[in-house]
């Protein structure tokens, strides 16, 4: 699933590409859309809130409009110049937005939706503080996370609600630098300003580039501690990483069973020097 970072980079491409121009054509291949005219309308900026991109738009009478969408696990925004191949099936479009400068086509969006830029509350208002937003919050993000002690840490920081733009990857990678288990409960962390400051800084390292890289090597294969390394030697101890599914939202995690001690998938626990 993109994650914040990957969404923040996706708003940027768009907006160099789409910012100031008139919108010639617009293509919704959605339902609840399928009657949208924007024609004549103008970019106005490329934004995003958390994992939702945010394309505000004017109307000719300067009525202010926002093309919200959510990438989820598959979707993406690409950008074409003018008669380029698209790279992608046609049966996947969702949105194309043709401009004199060239087409922005969102395949496999999810909650597309056109709203009211005053209404845009009601698509994002619930989300937590924003790690890559210009209000960033940490006491705030802190203050949510620390408000159902009882939830596993993993499960609170993928919650949008307590903070905007964590995903699987970068849980499992902050988990694994402070040395918590996943299953470890909220209570039990000890410097929940220390994760939620590292957290923003681990996604905000890798603004600007596609490659999310928590380890400080860009190198094929080196670039997570634990993410998608199931069954691999930990780079720290060498223990074997393992992955579980986890909680509320049933997602896949990975860490080290040595570096992370404490609770465990099975109930029980591992104890500081545990093996598998």
């Amino acid at each position: 699933m993109p994650e914040g970072d990957t969404v923040w980079n996706t708003a940027q491409v768009v907006g160099r590409a789409l910012t100031g121009q008139q919108i010639q054509r617009g293509d919704f291949r959605v339902p609840r859309l399928a009657g949208a005219n924007v024609s004549g309308w103008t970019v106005v900026e490329s934004a995003c809130r958390g994992k939702h991109l945010l394309l505000r738009l004017a109307t000719p009478a300067d009525e202010r409009y926002t093309l919200h969408s959510h990438l989820r696990m598959d979707g993406a925004w690409r950008v074409y110049a003018p008669g380029e191949r698209w790279r992608r099936p046609a049966h996947q479009v969702r949105v194309a937005l043709y401009t004199p400068a060239g087409v922005a086509v969102g395949f496999h969006l999810h909650e597309l939706a056109l709203v009211p830029t005053a209404d845009e509350h009601r698509l994002v208002g619930h989300l937590g503080p924003d790690l890559l937003g210009p209000d960033w919050d940490p006491a705030e993000a802190t203050r949510r996370l620390a408000s159902r002690p009882d939830r596993t840490i993993a499960d609170a920081l993928l919650d949008q609600r307590n903070l905007a733009g964590i995903g699987n990857l970068y849980k499992a990678e902050v988990l694994f630098l402070r040395g918590l288990s996943p299953w470890t409960p909220v209570a039990g962390v000890d410097d929940l300003d220390g994760l939620v400051e590292l957290a923003q800084r681990l996604m905000a390292s890798n603004l600007g580039r596609w490659d999310q890289a928590t380890t400080g090597s860009l190198r094929p294969r080196e670039k997570q501690w634990v993410f998608d390394r199931a069954g691999a030697p930990c780079r720290r101890c060498g223990t074997t990483i393992r992955r579980a599914n986890l909680g509320d939202y049933d997602r896949i995690t990975y860490w080290c069973p040595r570096c992370q001690p404490g609770p465990a998938p099975d109930g029980g626990t591992r104890p500081t020097g545990a093996r598998d």
